[in-house]
């Protein structure tokens, strides 16, 4: 009989709760601790395989008769930007993208909480503390940063712009992962969530990377039908990842 390595991952099974995306259905999910030296490999390993990272937490659904849930992965490389697209982005020239520590601050929780209160005040995050926030953007043994978004402060200010965006963000092999992002309810109208992506894709290309991961797309809620619309993607089936190069 084969062996496993001592410090194989152990997997564990989550019980059943209602299901965020889908009314009426359940979900449950596989999971496994991201711990240690060998944390930032297998957290590349997972996220290749659908995991999504959440701390020290690597998690895919495992529902019994529901496999709605599909990994989604932008190819950076072909991706080329709509007209609407293109018009985000000229929206949003005045924001500064910045890559910083993984640090939460005061700052960036008052934002968190502005746009939970906003967005999703009947979520699962909705009860989020300052500690537990902290602890969401700081507790990771994997390679993570948060990178801001900020109006350009004025010429001789001496201060920084104020935050308008801020994305935490996993540095893999293959690509960047956009672990959980947030941004301010008030700036609606320039689409910040998906100029996120639009920069995000950018970065993964002056890296040379592969792909941007963006966690689950779940045909049928609206939630997720923005995921769609950066294409060429990859989307995790049965037989492996399986190029999308349009919406039909």
């Amino acid at each position: 009989m084969t062996r496993e390595p001592r410090d194989a991952p152990q997997f564990y099974l989550t019980s059943r709760a209602p299901c965020p995306y889908l009314p009426g259905r359940e979900e449950r999910k596989v999971f496994t601790h991201l711990v240690g030296r060998r944390a930032p490999a297998l957290n590349d390993t997972l996220t290749q395989s659908g995991f999504r990272r959440s701390q020290t937490i690597a998690y895919r659904p495992a529902c019994e008769h529901c496999s709605a849930c599909v990994s989604v992965r932008i190819c950076v490389q072909e991706f080329t930007p709509s007209q609407s697209f293109r018009r985000i982005r000229l929206r949003n020239r005045d924001l500064i993208a910045t890559t910083t520590p993984n640090r939460a601050t005061t700052e960036h929780y008052q934002l968190f909480r502005r746009y939970l209160d906003a967005r999703h005040n009947d979520g699962g995050m909705a009860d989020m503390s300052s500690v537990d926030f902290a602890m969401m953007i700081e507790d990771s043994h994997v390679h993570s940063n948060l990178v801001e978004y900020r109006l350009a402060a004025p010429e001789g200010s001496g201060h920084r712009g104020r935050l308008v965006a801020a994305c935490l963000t996993d540095l893999l092999s293959t690509g960047l992962s956009m672990v959980y992002s947030f941004y301010d309810p008030d700036e609606e109208e320039r689409s910040v969530g998906t100029y996120m992506i639009l920069d995000h894709i950018a970065q993964a290309r002056t890296l040379e990377l592969p792909h941007l991961y963006l966690g689950y797309w779940v045909q049928g809620s609206r939630k997720m039908d923005y995921k769609a619309r950066f294409l060429p993607q990859e989307r995790l089936g049965l037989d492996g990842w399986e190029r999308i190069n349009d919406t039909a």
